[in-house]
């Protein structure tokens, strides 16, 4: 039986949330609270399996009552909200980077031509990621650069030798649950004058993408952008796949599309890596990180066999190492690296090619 705390400051979509959930027979509703303290006080006394929480709520909102469980007395979270404005999206994302699995809208009401389908994906993610194990997570006012230092992965041959990326074109990164922090800590320190585009595919529920890419934009130093058919990707530039987009690369111009043959997920880390296997393996980095599932494991084990250089985030640094461990399982990974050394590697390379720059 899932233990589910509902946090939700309408009685109307609390009560409609508690009948949802409370009518699956694999859930039991152990509390529904107004606020954000609250459901903090709740869970230092009652240990539920997830929270539903809401985002924007009297006394302490949804942000705030998450990085406050997740930094004390850490439960999976799944933030279900219906705010559409511009500081509800960036509380969301903002909630997500401190340690909330996803972002889901809220049941609408019975007789909605939405309400089937947001009810199906309300019960799944709560049965879904019940199952995740979560940890305590540490929040700094400002996130500092990590000292570079010479650590080793716990499997391979550690940090290669940097010569071999500068020969390279793209990054292309694909990650998903527990995406947001991972790359605002990654992101956030790499300096202007990183010699290669970085392409994106985030799996994030519709609608929050632009709030996230503006949330990362004020962390990081690099240009962050949503990507746009046939532009030409810069050097020290991020671009996001939009929503409900497949995107990919085709004579070095960025390719949106809305389908692609066998793949359900859009927009797809598969459809991103299986791009840049046909058309620039040799020039590609390829990184597969933290999520749910195995979008992008075929894709970059393909990349790696067609020479490109791939890596998968480890285990231990994984909220959820379902991508990357598919990947791993593949033999997709030439390197399976943390955070920190994905940092160290992305510096080695800017510091590299500014020295042959200089010296040129």
């Amino acid at each position: 039986m899932i233990k589910v705390l509902i946090v939700e400051d309408s009685r109307t979509v609390s009560q409609y949330l508690e009948y949802i959930l409370g009518n699956d027979p694999g859930i039991e509703i152990i509390g529904n609270v107004a606020n954000g303290k609250m459901a903090v006080d709740f869970v230092k006394k009652n240990k539920p399996d997830i929270i539903t929480m809401d985002i924007d709520m009297p006394v302490m909102n949804g942000l705030e009552a998450t990085r406050e469980i997740m930094s004390s007395i850490p439960v999976p979270i799944v933030i279900v909200t219906g705010s559409r404005d511009a500081r509800n999206i960036n509380l969301a994302v903002e909630a997500l980077a401190a340690g909330a699995l996803i972002v889901i809208e809220k049941p609408v009401g019975i007789g909605h031509p939405n309400e089937a389908e947001r009810t199906k994906k309300l019960l799944s993610m709560v049965k879904t990621f019940s199952q995740v194990k979560v940890v305590k997570r540490k929040f700094e006012p400002k996130q500092k650069r990590p000292e570079i230092t010479n650590a080793k992965p716990k499997i391979n041959a550690g940090i290669p030798d940097v010569s071999e990326f500068l020969q390279k074109k793209y990054v292309a990164i694909g990650i998903s649950t527990g995406g947001p922090q991972v790359l605002a800590e990654i992101f956030s320190q790499i300096p202007i004058g990183f010699p290669f585009p970085i392409l994106v595919v985030q799996h994030i529920s519709k609608g929050f993408l632009e709030g996230m890419v503006t949330w990362l934009n004020r962390l990081c130093q690099i240009p962050i952008h949503i990507a746009s058919n046939a532009e030409v990707p810069l050097p020290g530039h991020i671009y996001f796949a939009p929503d409900s987009f497949q995107m990919g690369i085709r004579n070095d111009k960025i390719v949106l599309g809305k389908y692609e043959k066998d793949i359900i997920i859009c927009p797809s880390v598969e459809a991103l890596f299986n791009s840049l296997s046909i058309n620039n393996a040799k020039d590609t980095i390829a990184l597969l990180l933290t999520g749910m599932g195995n979008d992008g494991a075929t894709g970059i084990k393909a990349l790696k066999d067609a020479g490109a250089i791939t890596i998968a985030q480890d285990k231990e640094s994984s909220l959820v190492h379902g991508m990357p461990g598919e990947a791993i399982k593949l033999n997709g990974a030439t390197y399976i690296l943390n955070p920190a050394q994905i940092i160290e590697l992305l510096l080695r390379i800017e510091k590299h090619t500014l020295n042959k720059r200089i010296y040129k």
